[in-house]
């Protein structure tokens, strides 16, 4: 039975999170787990050491939590920290399992050498969009950050007050705010920059969620579009063809040209961000206008977007933002926390392991297994061949 789960601290650039807070370490302390943290691991999130010893974790060396840890959680895994995270490889022994993000359809050559590590692999970006499965989103949980965290940046940089207020210098008049996507980033977008006083109108491909944006308190534009199916059968973003896009945009600059702030939202796993936002569009808005856009790590929804950086263009700021969770890390670390934990309880009804587990959630998330990449999605998306049914069994204690 595993029964020791070890936390590291996160080694990513700019990354404030942790994948484990102490109220966690007490649920799974109770399932008979006992917890290695490093020391420092929580510091930057609000948790001090003192905090997890106090719930019952033990503190220990990086070296000692790869050595004697049967799980390793981990908020941002090799695929998510490709250069720093590099240095843990010689550290991981075949059977261990891995837990935390890691890119797995696009970081190919880590997941390799995940694979040849001789570890398990559970990318937590491919939890499937299953009822049973929301307790452990937690793409969900950092979009929900994201998406209220991203309205305070564009209210920062924007040089006019969100609210109406009645003055004795008169009326001021109320920012436009235009949401591309109505995914859970965007709906939170809406309702913070609702609550903020803003004028709020939204958009995405989804018509069906056209209630959503209207519960939220934000206009829906429609655009006269036809579109494939919007979204694919595990419930994320599905890609649309060229016209689609093109139509789409010629239609969007309209819109766009009215507003003070335009957020966009659109992103499809493993594949570049869609450009929505043209520098035709972006060169259409007044002067002090911002563009946030969401995207940006996958290449962004705004033609102008340069992942982290601030791009002015005619007057407006185009801002590309790309680690947005670590802007509140004591909460984004909460959820994550919590959802990693609500995902090992379920997985330990799963061990030993085995290639082809028979639990969806399981399944969908288990990307290497005995020395080889066993997830039929990522080998399609790799162009690898399909995964070996000959392995039977792991060397999980």
């Amino acid at each position: 039975m595993t029964n020791s789960v070890g936390v590291p601290r996160e080694t990513f650039p700019g990354e404030r999170c942790v994948a484990l807070t102490p109220r966690s370490c007490e649920v799974l302390q109770k399932l008979g787990m006992a917890v290695l943290v490093e020391p420092s691991a929580g510091v930057e999130a609000g948790y001090p050491d003192e905090q997890y010893t106090q719930r019952g974790a033990k503190l220990a060396s990086r070296a000692e939590i790869f050595e004697q840890a049967d799980i390793l959680l981990q908020f941002r895994s090799l695929g998510a920290n490709p250069e720093a995270g590099r240095s843990d490889l010689p550290r991981l022994r075949p059977g261990q399992i891995l837990i935390g993000m890691g890119e797995p359809l696009t970081a190919q050559k880590e997941i390799a050498e995940l694979a040849a590590a001789g570890v398990s692999f559970f990318a937590l970006e491919l939890i499937p969009r299953i009822t049973r499965a929301q307790s452990m989103d937690v793409l969900s949980s950092l979009a929900t950050i994201s998406g209220y965290e991203c309205v305070l940046l564009a209210a920062a940089a924007l040089p006019k007050l969100f609210p109406m207020l009645m003055t004795a210098a008169g009326t001021i008049t109320p920012a436009k705010v235009f949401v591309l996507g109505a995914g859970v980033a965007g709906l939170q977008a809406i309702a913070t920059a609702k609550r903020l006083g803003a004028v709020v109108s939204a958009y995405d491909v989804r018509t069906a969620v056209k209630d959503q944006i209207i519960s939220v308190g934000a206009k829906f534009v429609s655009l006269e579009v036809e579109s494939s199916a919007a979204e694919d059968k595990g419930g994320y973003a599905k890609a649309q063809d060229e016209a689609f896009y093109k139509r789409q945009r010629e239609l969007m600059k309209e819109v766009v040209q009215d507003q003070d702030v335009v957020i966009t939202t659109a992103a499809v796993p493993g594949k570049r961000a869609p450009i929505l936002i043209t520098t035709e569009m972006v060169e259409a808005m007044a002067p002090g206008s911002v563009v946030v856009d969401l995207a940006a790590v996958r290449g962004g929804n705004c033609e102008l977007t340069k992942p982290g950086q601030i791009v002015y263009h005619h007057g407006v700021s185009v801002m590309g933002p790309v680690n947005i969770p670590a802007l509140a890390p004591y909460h984004s670390s909460q959820m994550f926390g919590t959802n990693v934990t609500t995902f090992l309880k379920h997985l330990k009804a799963f061990l030993p392991l085995t290639a082809e587990p028979a639990d969806e959630i399981v399944r969908d998330t288990l990307v290497t297994f005995g020395g080889n990449i066993v997830h039929q999605r990522v080998c399609e998306t790799f162009g690898l061949p399909a995964p070996t049914k000959a392995i039977t069994n792991g060397n999980v204690k």
